[in-house]
């Protein structure tokens, strides 16, 4: 009876120190997932990794002992890779939370992925409403700028500046048709009218056509619902039809920092967009903007990138607050405790997952008001969320989560 009462206990000991083990060997896996080496790689790619590690690094490498884990797939901007590539994560490798995405296409398909599997998903880089709207999900969280918000934002001022007649040259994915379609709800409710649109392949290298059909639309805006790399060359080419400096103007829908930086303060003065973040608006901002370019050769970040730092803080947070890595647990504390950071201090969000966060309307500078490379925005003022962003009710979200009381 003594030895087997000692071979019990030796087993508990050896069962307690495999649990104990397996704490301290747990670890939280998060991904970027974005595009790395195709025609939006500047807007996110390597610099979303950057900004992931900068987040953990502050959260002191470890939550509650569980170290924290980074992956940094890309998925090309291709609808196939993107899917095979979460599926992966989240069933082979741990997976605990995929950020940013940047294609809208691929999210509402990694979306789907993520509600069956009870996983966290935060879409930074997309823009596409429907992903806290039609297709939201209770583990899943929209971080800076969508269609709908864009939308109100730029297209209410330009109508009100007298550009009452447009012309749309819109990218052939999701993004481009929900821009579009949200952007010509509101110019026809303003009084405007839209007199076209063509639509144009990702990573197109010749917008001349497109835009030579805009152009002789006659119409007084021409909208781009494209984004990243192909608004470079579309803004490029429409400087050579002189489309942007005589009576038709250019409306830019979605821009980067590091559009203005490629295309020059000379071909890109004056134009006006809104952005979640702009490293020189305040200190905290331009701490965070040096340290991004520290790492990241000299290259001051994103909004798309400051986002993916403010969501993936944000996250672990959650985690160590709710001492947990489920899905859903740990969106539930996302939305219960508020954001600590530059980039969207004291920003809720909200039971259908979207940030409750606005957006600053930024100006190119002239060239001649350009005092270094990365100085090349002037912030003119603050967009309210309340003033833009879409009213839950008329999201179409029926998987809300909190639910209504």
């Amino acid at each position: 009876m003594k030895s087997l009462m000692q071979g019990i206990a030796a087993l508990a000991l050896l069962a307690g120190a495999s649990v104990a083990h397996a704490e301290i060997t747990k670890e939280i896996v998060i991904a970027d997932l974005n595009d790395k080496s195709s025609v939006f790689s500047d807007a996110g790619g390597v610099g979303g990794v950057v900004a992931a590690q900068l987040a953990i690094e502050d959260m002191g490498g470890k939550i509650r002992g569980w170290p924290v884990k980074l992956l940094g797939p890309d998925h090309q901007n291709k609808l196939d890779v993107g899917v095979s590539l979460a599926r992966q994560m989240y069933d082979t490798q741990g997976v605990d939370a995929i950020f940013d995405i940047g294609n809208s296409a691929i999210s509402l398909a990694v979306q789907e992925i993520a509600r069956e599997r009870g996983k966290v998903l935060v879409h930074v880089g997309s823009a596409t409403a429907d992903v806290f709207g039609k297709a939201c999900s209770p583990t899943s969280a929209m971080w800076l700028y969508d269609t709908y918000s864009l939308a109100q934002g730029i297209a209410k001022s330009i109508v009100a500046q007298g550009g009452d007649s447009w012309f749309f040259v819109t990218a052939d994915y999701a993004f481009g048709h929900a821009m579009e379609a949200e952007v010509t709800k509101i110019v026809k409710a303003a009084g405007g009218k839209v007199l076209g649109s063509v639509r144009h392949p990702v990573g197109v290298s010749d917008f001349s056509s497109f835009l030579l059909q805009a152009q002789t639309s006659g119409a007084k805006v021409i909208a781009l619902a494209n984004a990243s790399g192909d608004t470079v060359t579309s803004i490029k080419q429409a400087r050579e039809f002189k489309i942007g400096e005589g009576d038709q103007k250019l409306a830019v829908l979605i821009f980067y920092l590091t559009s203005v930086h490629a295309l020059g303060p000379e071909a890109t003065q004056g134009v006006q967009y809104l952005t979640g973040y702009y490293w020189d608006r305040d200190d905290a901002s331009r701490d965070f903007g040096k340290r991004f370019a520290a790492r990241h050769g000299g290259k001051m970040p994103t909004h798309a990138q400051a986002g993916v730092y403010s969501a993936v803080k944000h996250y672990l947070r959650a985690v160590d607050a709710a001492n947990s890595t489920d899905g859903l647990t740990v969106m539930r504390k996302m939305k219960e405790i508020p954001v600590d950071d530059f980039f969207a201090p004291g920003a809720m969000v909200r039971p259908d997952g979207r940030l409750n966060n606005g957006y600053w309307l930024a100006e190119v500078k002239k060239p001649a008001d350009v005092k270094q490379g990365w100085d090349l925005l002037t912030i003119k003022s603050k967009v309210k969320p309340e003033d833009v962003l879409r009213p839950i009710a008329d999201g179409g979200c029926t998987k809300l989560d909190p639910p209504p009381k």
